[in-house]
């Protein structure tokens, strides 16, 4: 078993995650607008894990929804004093998977990336993920 920790920036919500192995993790970058625009950054870091794998520990989140631009409704939470964010999740798997910000891991190299979607939309100087292993999807229009 792999237990790893995490926080929002001034520590009012820290969670654990537990997982067989840390291969039960997909690690991808997304590179679409909202996701952009949820981040702050020119990409999303984000890791999907099954839902019973994430117990809150302290805190509890905020939490925002909203429609994605494609017509599904994404699930944010983050913490109501610093901002930070900590998750997401879609309606069409909020029962089964959430999707941890890998920023707010205490150990982000735990979890490297396995790959990225919407690649049309990284910016042009990023590189690719590098792995054997990487997938890199396109996804809408």
């Amino acid at each position: 078993m792999t237990t790893l920790t995490g926080s929002c920036y001034c520590q009012n919500i820290k969670y654990e995650v537990t997982l067989n192995s840390p291969d039960d993790a997909r690690t991808s970058l997304c590179h679409c607008r909202n996701c952009k625009k949820a981040f702050g950054a020119n990409y999303g870091l984000t890791a999907k894990i099954p839902k019973d794998a994430l117990k809150i520990t302290q805190g509890k989140p905020k939490g925002h929804s909203a429609d994605n631009g494609s017509g599904m409704v994404i699930n944010r939470e983050f913490c109501g004093n610093c901002g930070s964010f900590i998750l997401e999740y879609g309606e069409a798997v909020k029962n089964k998977f959430r999707y941890i910000v890998v920023g707010s891991l205490d150990d982000p190299e735990a979890l490297p990336p396995k790959g990225e979607f919407f690649c049309k939309d990284r910016v042009s100087w990023m590189p690719e993920v590098p792995s054997k292993s990487t997938f890199h999807a396109d996804l809408g229009t």
